[in-house]
């Protein structure tokens, strides 16, 4: 298998287990027993390129671009236009053991503020 040893040296080429590198002259499979010698990885380097779109995948999380999202719609009087309708959300600002942070938009002049 000369794919292992182009880009997955740390790994057996029997049965894919991580080389385990207990010895300065050898590396060993604790699975099957297979050696590589140290000659082969020494002065490798591993370098991975992750994406922010790869960590969203990985943990499911989407964005919304292209849909509006419908807010809430609340009886709270603007600080600045005093009309009697405001849409709202909430986010976790502070650490876990703090209330929400909640914030307003006014249906009518778009004035933005907040309540902790």
């Amino acid at each position: 298998m000369a794919y292992s040893h182009e880009r997955d040296f740390l790994f057996c080429d029997l049965c894919g287990t991580m080389l385990s590198m207990k010895s300065t002259k050898h590396a060993k499979c604790p699975q099957c027993k297979f050696e590589r010698s140290m000659k082969e990885i020494c002065n490798r380097e591993i370098s991975y390129v992750i994406t922010t779109e790869d960590i969203r995948m990985a943990l499911g999380i989407s964005l919304i671009r292209d849909q509006e999202v419908q807010l809430s719609k609340v009886k709270k009087k603007c600080e600045k236009c005093y009309n009697d309708e405001a849409e709202f959300w909430t986010m976790q600002m502070r650490s876990a053991d703090e209330g929400q942070t909640t914030f307003y938009r006014c249906t009518k002049c778009g004035h933005k503020y907040s309540e902790n």
